[in-house]
């Protein structure tokens, strides 16, 4: 496991606020029982940003047949949708729920060549309610395979997720599996599949980006 490139900008700032703060307790306090409980707190937090931005290596098998988790978390929708950004048709909707404690990596669902993306700002209701879907502000990125096959991976941000990054523009080719984008601080993804696929998981199932597959090709 190693430290993901988006922590490289934001765990050296951390740590510089959160030892400035700690010397002005240090500082402040008389109450040396109160600054040891604050100092445990402050390093706990450091490892909780550390653990955020871990990058474990996975080894993907990929499956032209195969669907794969675009994100680490927790099944909260398995809906049919008439996804009206890009398809213009009904879809399975699978929505992805990423906490502080998942990997916050997105991987592509299929082999593919990236054909639309589009940004859009919105506001930031929690990502785990329904209504963030439409409402946040998101990015979705639609890959194509070689036969045909789409498949639309849509990153929303959260109430404390406010930075979605991706790193595959229009025209690029991603491997199924591989990292095309990160969200920071718990978030959510909305996959957006062919009617015809075949769902595998279930509501409140843990995924693995890259690894679970969300649904089989018939």
């Amino acid at each position: 496991m190693k430290i993901h490139k988006e922590g490289h900008k934001i765990i050296p700032v951390a740590f510089f606020f959160l030892a400035v703060i700690d010397a002005i307790i240090y500082i402040l306090l008389r109450d040396y029982t109160v600054f040891y409980f604050l100092m445990g707190a402050s390093l706990a937090l450091a490892v909780l940003i550390i653990f955020f931005f871990r990058e474990p290596f996975r080894e993907i098998e990929t499956n032209p047949k195969h669907i794969l988790a675009a994100a680490d978390g927790e099944i909260v929708e398995i809906i049919k949708v008439f996804e009206k950004e890009y398809f213009k048709e009904e879809r399975w909707q699978v929505s992805i729920f990423m906490s502080v404690f998942n990997v916050h990596q997105n991987r592509a669902p299929i082999d593919g060549k990236v054909v639309h993306q589009l940004h859009k700002r919105g506001a930031y209701y929690p990502a785990f309610v329904k209504k963030s879907s439409e409402k946040n502000e998101h990015c979705s990125t639609v890959f194509k395979a070689e036969n045909g096959l789409a498949v639309m991976a849509k990153q929303i941000a959260g109430t404390v997720a406010q930075r979605i990054v991706t790193y595959k523009k229009t025209g690029d080719f991603v491997e199924q599996g591989k990292e095309y984008g990160f969200i920071r601080f718990g978030s959510r993804v909305d996959m957006f599949l062919p009617l015809d696929a075949e769902i595998n998981v279930k509501l409140h199932e843990h995924t693995v980006g890259g690894k679970t597959i969300i649904a089989t090709l018939k």
